[in-house]
């Protein structure tokens, strides 16, 4: 069995369950995960429905002492983290290494926007939810329930995106410029020379 280094995957558009049931499987067998933009996963059903169920799910506590748990997070990382968690058996060394493996992030955070980036075609939403379903994105979800930095991840995402662009350009700019290059010197009578003589 052959891993990758780290699987950086983004999250945008995967149903969050089927892609934590899979990121799960992966790090039991040892592979290491990123997965970022987190905020974009979504859930399938509408937004009303979700928050009813995540109010419901925020209710439970310890009788005896609060402080003690269920601990409830509110940002898509940690939900997703909670999710892939509750799939594997987080108590034993196993378990524990396993989610050691595992990185979550809202956004692309610096290491990783220059890293390439992967998607898990068994949990994307246009492949497994049926068109005309309602679905709800994570990030409206988490802000309905007391998430406060939906607005600073999205202006974030904008300026990483500007400036991916910026380099994306210059790439091409560079690319065609080489390409040009490339022929001239190829079409020069040096070069022809010295195909001449078999070089």
């Amino acid at each position: 069995m052959s891993f990758e280094p780290v699987v950086v995957i983004d999250g945008k558009g995967h149903l969050l369950g089927r892609l934590a049931s899979t990121v799960a499987k992966q790090l039991l067998n040892g592979q290491k995960i990123v997965v970022v933009r987190c905020e974009s996963l979504n859930v399938s059903g509408e937004l009303f429905r979700n928050k009813l169920k995540y109010h419901d799910y925020m209710r439970k506590a310890t009788i005896f002492n609060k402080t003690r748990g269920p601990f409830h997070f509110k940002a898509p990382s940690r939900i997703f983290y909670k999710a892939v968690r509750g799939m594997i058996p987080h108590k034993t060394a196993r378990g524990k290494a396993a989610m050691e493996r595992l990185k979550v992030f809202e956004g692309v955070p610096p290491p990783y926007d220059k890293k390439k980036r992967v998607v898990v075609p068994q949990a994307l939403r246009v492949l497994r939810l049926k068109q005309g379903r309602k679905y709800t994105t994570l990030s409206k979800l988490s802000s309905s329930v007391g998430w406060k930095y939906e607005d600073t991840v999205a202006k974030l995402e904008e300026k990483r995106k500007l400036k991916s662009a910026e380099y994306y350009a210059k790439k091409r700019a560079y690319g065609k410029k080489l390409a040009t290059a490339t022929a001239a010197v190829e079409e020069s009578d040096a070069a022809k020379k010295l195909a001449a003589l078999g070089y």
